[in-house]
């Protein structure tokens, strides 16, 4: 069974958040899931447990390297 996860980061007290964000995208290559990367938001695919383990530890490294952001979770119904 696989997991699907659309996360949407957004750094509020950056003046140009595209350093966060590719930042992120490369520490995501360190997990075993599919990465879709779009022009809003990146869709992880993989089986839950990683999926959540992914999940926690951007969050983890976002409150250590960001003053204030948002992180926007929406996960799809598992596929088969």
């Amino acid at each position: 069974m696989k997991t699907i996860a659309q996360l949407t980061y957004i750094p509020l007290s950056e003046e140009d958040p595209r350093e966060k964000v590719q930042d992120l995208l490369e520490h995501l290559a360190q997990y075993d899931v599919e990465i879709e990367v779009g022009y809003l938001s990146t869709t992880i695919i993989g089986a839950p447990k990683t999926v959540f383990e992914v999940i926690e530890d951007l969050y983890d490294t976002m409150s250590l390297e960001s003053e204030k952001f948002r992180f926007h979770v929406e996960l799809l119904s598992p596929e088969k």
